[in-house]
C-alpha cells in the first residue's frame, strides 16, 4: 500500500521546480529568503500537500529521553 498519494507527489514535484527557478521561499510569509536545499524543498512540498488534505504520513515527532532522577537510584539500593 502506498504511503503517499500521487497528487502529494505532484505537490512535491512542483515545490522542487519552484526551488530550481528560485521562487520557492522560506517561512510562513516567504520573507525568509530563497530555499537552497533539496530536503527543505521536499519538506515544503509535503507540508503543502498536508494542508490540502492529501494522503501524506504525519510529521515525525522528536523523541524525548527520560532522565533518571537521583532519588530513584537511591531507592533501588
Amino acid at each position: 500500500m502506498a504511503r503517499y498519494s500521487r497528487s502529494a507527489g505532484k505537490d512535491v514535484e512542483r515545490a522542487m521546480d519552484r526551488r530550481k527557478k528560485g521562487t520557492l521561499k522560506r517561512g510562513k510569509s516567504g520573507k525568509g529568503g530563497k530555499v537552497k536545499s533539496r530536503k527543505q524543498a521536499i519538506a515544503i512540498g509535503l507540508s503543502e500537500a498536508r494542508k490540502k488534505g492529501k494522503k501524506v504520513p504525519k510529521k515525525a515527532s522528536k523523541k524525548k529521553k527520560k532522565k533518571k532522577s537521583k532519588k530513584s537510584k537511591r531507592a533501588r539500593k
